[in-house]
């Protein structure tokens, strides 16, 4: 038996992903096992240098996130009694009735928390920093910012088929429920033990179905297009695939942005009539 990539050496070691015959040289050490360097997108000397990268600054996109959030939080709770905070608001906070005239509010009101309650931004916050710590270094920057920004779209998504159309609804919970739905995937497709992660999605999704004011719609909805995210990056990991997974990306959103339209416009001719 020799190695795929080198014939002319001995190979005992199979990938544990294509379970081709793999030599020493050729063998990327993973939590699963080894795998060929096509499967764990370079040798094991170019994988090292990605991760070294990815560990610089790994953080940097949920440091700025969180950063916005609480710049766009200042101002919705030092200015309530400012005569243009009605108007400011309005054009931030996400109520399916209004997306007809304001469509930009399906991702500000992701941005945007309880301007009564300093709780919920700095819940968010902490979940967002606890969340983003695991996952972004696993995806880099752009992936990383990519799959939270589909994510709170799903959210809010979410918000206008399953909640009421003139319920009014704020936080990064769409997103960050985005986040963990996707560390559960990357958990399972890495072979390691995802009870304890799914437990904790299942007991914050039946929380937010008894506790007033949280938005389970939210959750439910970035939920499910963080997992999908995920799950596009766990079947495009190999470097010739990077075309396919952009494309993946944006046909998700757009089938998001497709769903949002139908629903307003159902709004529009509700509330027309």
């Amino acid at each position: 038996m020799v190695c795929y990539r080198h014939p002319d050496r001995e190979a005992a070691v199979r990938c544990q992903r294509c379970e081709r015959l793999i030599c020493p040289q050729c063998q990327v050490e993973a939590s699963v096992g080894f795998l060929c360097p096509e499967c764990a997108g370079g040798t094991q000397r170019q994988v090292t240098q990605q991760r070294v990268r990815a560990s610089r600054g790994s953080t940097s996109i949920t440091t700025l996130l969180i950063a916005i959030n609480v710049l766009v939080w200042v101002p919705e709770y030092f200015a309530k009694s400012a005569s243009w905070w009605v108007g400011y608001m309005s054009q931030i906070v996400l109520m399916p009735a209004n997306v007809p005239n304001a469509p930009w509010t399906l991702v500000t009101s992701g941005f945007a928390h309880d301007w009564n309650s300093p709780l919920h931004l700095a819940v968010n916050m902490y979940s967002l920093f606890i969340f983003g710590q695991a996952v972004e270094p696993l995806l880099g920057r752009a992936r990383y910012l990519a799959l939270y920004m589909i994510s709170l779209l799903a959210g809010g998504v979410g918000v206008m088929w399953l909640g009421s159309a003139t319920g009014q609804t704020v936080g990064a919970s769409g997103a960050i429920f985005g986040l963990m739905g996707a560390y559960a995937v990357f958990l399972r497709t890495l072979g390691q033990p995802s009870g304890q992660m799914l437990g904790l999605i299942a007991f914050n999704l039946v929380f937010g179905f008894f506790t007033s004011g949280i938005s389970w719609e939210g959750h439910i909805g970035g939920l499910v297009g963080g997992g999908i995210v995920a799950w596009i990056y766990a079947q495009t990991r190999k470097p010739q695939q990077q075309s396919l997974q952009v494309l993946a990306l944006v046909g998700v959103t757009v089938l998001l942005v497709v769903a949002a339209i139908v629903r307003a416009g159902q709004f529009t001719t509700i509330f027309v009539n």
